[in-house]
């Protein structure tokens, strides 16, 4: 019985460790968003490169969502004759879940794994330490500006996969199945709430994209200066961001959709 104690004793200090490890250097992010903000042309171009080179993947997803959503929901309501719901169903199903979720984690195995590889590849090089060594500081020339562009890129890029999977949705249900295209739209227009429905699909998305980008920046920081540490940080990086990401979305949508 004391062994065991000992032991849970141990695991619990291990964890406030990992934790408290994990919120210092969240605030030391947060502390030095301004000065990314004062270098705006840092935050362009990892927005570049974290958004606009995701948006084939992302596009590419959320058209092919958008085809089975509708295949799907249509066999299902047709049953019960409320096929006329199906631009209802799958856009609720789009700008709430699945265009947060899935762009999340297509993000988080694409943009994330980049940033993770990225900042180990300039630790290991010693490009952080050289930094250091000029009295420049890495969290607020590297860290700051990706942690911002990874928060901002994340909202347009669910927007977009939402966008997308409607079109799909519309491509498969009135030019395949032939649905009503005025029902297909109309429902839509008068049913979704623009700030219940789509814009809580968009505060999602942006808390998607801080835990992706700080589990993606925090990995790649804290990895050890060998290709063996990169790579499993890289793989860390995926599979810890990935699990956030559903465990906060089952958190965020008992918050925002409870209630009436």
């Amino acid at each position: 019985m004391t062994a065991l104690l000992a032991w849970l004793g141990r695991w619990v200090l291990g964890v406030l460790e990992v934790l408290g490890h994990h919120a210092f250097f969240f605030s030391d992010l947060l502390r030095h968003l301004p000065a990314a903000l004062r270098r705006p042309y840092l935050v362009v171009a990892q927005i570049f490169a974290l958004g606009n080179l995701s948006l084939v993947i992302i596009m590419a997803s959320g058209m092919a969502v958008g085809f089975v959503l509708a295949l799907q929901m249509y066999y299902a309501l047709v049953t019960y004759g409320a096929a006329e719901s199906l631009g209802l169903i799958v856009n609720l199903s789009l700008v709430r879940e699945l265009g947060p979720v899935v762009a999340a984690l297509l993000f988080a195995g694409r943009a994330g794994t980049s940033l993770t590889a990225e900042i180990g590849l300039m630790k290991a090089g010693e490009q952080l330490a050289a930094m250091e060594m000029m009295a420049i500081d890495p969290r607020s020339r590297v860290l700051a500006p990706r942690f911002l562009a990874g928060i901002v890129s994340m909202p347009l890029l669910a927007a977009l996969f939402s966008a997308v999977g409607i079109l799909g949705a519309y491509v498969v249900a009135v030019l395949l199945i032939g649905v009503d295209s005025g029902n297909f739209w109309s429902i839509m227009q008068h049913q979704v709430d623009v700030w219940r429905d789509v814009g809580n699909g968009i505060v999602k998305s942006a808390v998607f994209g801080l835990i992706c980008t700080f589990v993606a920046l925090y990995q790649g920081y804290e990895a050890k200066a060998t290709p063996e540490g990169v790579a499993q940080a890289t793989t860390r990086t995926v599979v810890i961001a990935s699990l956030a990401v559903l465990g906060m979305d089952f958190v965020l949508t008992a918050a925002m959709f409870s209630t009436p």
